[in-house]
């Protein structure tokens, strides 16, 4: 069986690959980079605006993992589009979506929600990854640089405000299940339940940092310029906006009826063990 990677070089794809390879299995590692070197896979050059490129990587192949890189979101639109094109041209066994936290539902729009929709449209087999927020935000220099130099985890969310966080690592635990398993489809949440808070984020960087620290929410607009010389300042305006749109949100927090730990009897890392499986 053939598996095919977006994004195999990148902090989604990457685990997702060495999960499957582990596991003994074909993979086929889709970059935009030609020049890409993944140790023991078939690396293939496919570009997210080209169909032609995407239909001939996913011709043949057992499943999909795919996900929406970084970007303005009409270029997202485009991407979803060209990858739904490639789907139901090409015809793979099954597809496996990660929103990457990216909002799908039909009435708010959106690139992750045209791709989910056109998935369940395709009559192709599918499911979709919805996870909350990332553990790994929290790697930015800008955040752990303050944790261990000031003994404060900013982040642009209130003190009150739970949410399901879950790692890239869990992310490929589930994506890497849910291509064996076409008996589930659908949306499956992933991610920490019950959900925690920033002071306890807070804390489980105390336990293994070895020294107080304390969580100091920020604003959007200091998030975004943080995060620009890494992304860019396009999608830190974005990123940014999606923060604002939280503010007004009681939470993030996945639903148990469709979570993983329910549906594949896979339960998500806690923070502390995730801190430690990165080894820091």
């Amino acid at each position: 069986m053939t598996y095919v990677i977006h994004g195999a070089t990148g902090a989604q794809g990457a685990p997702v690959v060495s999960a499957l390879t582990a596991a003994g299995r074909s993979v086929t590692a889709l970059t935009r980079n030609p020049d890409a070197v993944v140790d023991g896979v078939r690396v293939v050059a496919a570009s997210y605006s080209s169909v032609t490129d995407l239909t001939a990587a996913y011709r043949g192949a057992d499943g999909v993992f795919v996900h929406l890189p970084v970007g303005t979101e009409e270029d997202r639109l485009a991407f979803a589009n060209n990858i739904l094109a490639a789907v139901r041209s090409a015809r793979p066994g099954r597809v496996v979506f990660s929103t990457s936290g990216f909002q799908i539902d039909p009435a708010t729009g959106g690139a992750a929600a045209t791709l989910a929709a056109g998935l369940a449209d395709s009559g192709v087999s599918h499911a979709v990854i919805a996870p909350e927020l990332y553990l790994e935000n929290l790697l930015m220099p800008y955040v752990v640089d303050s944790v261990r130099e000031r003994g404060v985890l900013p982040y642009p969310i209130r003190a009150d405000f739970p949410v399901s966080w879950a790692s890239h690592l869990d992310i490929a635990d589930v994506a890497v299940a849910l291509l064996d398993r076409p008996d589930v489809t659908g949306v499956v949440g992933v991610g920490q339940y019950p959900a925690i808070t920033g002071p306890d984020l807070a804390e489980a960087f105390a336990a293994r940092f070895g020294r107080d620290v304390v969580f100091g929410p920020i604003s959007p607009d200091e998030f975004r310029t943080s995060v620009a010389p890494l992304i860019g300042e396009g999608p830190a305006v974005g990123i940014a906006e999606a923060y604002r749109a939280m503010s007004a949100m009681p939470g993030r927090s996945i639903a148990p009826e469709n979570s993983a730990q329910k549906l594949l009897g896979i339960t998500p890392r806690t923070t502390t063990e995730w801190l430690a499986d990165m080894g820091l």
